[in-house]
């Protein structure tokens, strides 16, 4: 990447469709995650290894990436639990994982059923064992910005987990806005006491929520703070699982339109990208909640009702 450019990073096809109720085709995850990358999505995470029982919505995962187009330059990322997740990964041919916690314990005992104790001594096997097969490494801290249970958190307590797992191998940190509670200055006080300690910008990625609205001004402190890499969910797809209702996932389409804009170089193609959110919002047969989208969806009915006329 340039000094011009930022890195984005698609979570539909594992942290959107994990959250719908229907189970999406094998096929049409296939022909979502084909549209992403031909819009220029060059990392995408496809699904997770996890327990069918736990997220049925993901229990084909060693079928889908099997029919992954395989293109030049695109890294494909799946999540992983434990070290039996990162075994089925392997098995399954990708070569990036991704691991989570987090930086809460109430949350990361509801979410994993682990203390932070316990699941920073699991994730360095499951680091370890990922580095040992050559596999890139990134690994989520969650309710970074704030807990539902616990409230604030302390700035601390993620960078003393986000040394733990960069101690472990772990390429690269994803900081979590879980539930959409951040808010600009909290982003620069978190990237300032973790860039304080050490960690080099281009060790974090951000993970924004648009719960309350504050996603793009969250991603756009982020990078004036020098991160350049930005998860984000087609059309906005995927909610959050504490506030029921709410969007959750930043829209990509918002965040390649905002530094689009801006002159920053996102590689991905906005129309193409746009029609992919498209297909999403077919494939559930329901509207989805992304700004840039809905007004796309709005100017190709616009389209349609003069084509009739």
């Amino acid at each position: 990447m340039g000094p011009g450019s930022i890195r984005i990073y698609e979570v539909s096809p594992r942290d959107g469709l994990q959250n719908e109720a229907c189970v999406v085709p094998t096929a049409s995850k296939a022909a979502l995650i084909a549209r992403l990358v031909d819009a220029g999505c060059n990392d995408v995470e496809v699904t997770s290894f996890v327990r069918s029982g736990w997220i049925p919505q993901l229990a084909d995962a060693a079928q889908l990436v099997a029919m992954l187009p395989r293109r030049e330059g695109v890294r494909y990322w799946g999540l992983v639990p434990n070290t039996v997740g990162i075994e089925r990964l392997i098995q399954s041919g990708l070569s990036h994982a991704a691991t989570f916690m987090s930086a809460s314990e109430t949350h990361n005992l509801k979410n994993l059923n682990r203390t932070i104790r316990e699941s920073l001594a699991g994730l360095d096997e499951v680091i370890t064992c990922a580095k040992a097969a050559n596999l890139g490494v990134r690994s989520y801290i969650s309710t970074v910005f704030g807990c539902p249970y616990e409230g604030p958190v302390a700035p601390d307590a993620t960078l003393r987990i986000a040394e733990r797992l960069l101690a472990a191998g772990a390429d690269e940190i994803v900081l979590g806005d879980t539930v959409g509670l951040g808010d600009p200055r909290q982003v620069e006080r978190i990237v300032e006491v973790l860039t304080g300690a050490g960690i080099g910008l281009s060790k974090l990625s951000v993970h924004f929520h648009d719960t309350r609205g504050t996603a793009l001004a969250n991603a756009l402190t982020a990078w004036n703070c020098g991160i350049t890499t930005f998860d984000g969910s087609v059309a906005g797809l995927g909610g959050c699982p504490y506030a029921p209702g709410a969007s959750g996932n930043a829209a990509t389409e918002d965040l390649v339109h905002l530094f689009g804009a801006m002159g920053v170089d996102t590689g991905v193609n906005l129309e193409k990208l746009c029609e992919a959110g498209g297909y999403a919002a077919e494939i559930l047969g329901r509207e989805l909640p992304g700004r840039v989208h809905l007004a796309w969806r709005g100017a190709q009915a616009r389209a349609s009702a003069r084509k009739v006329s």
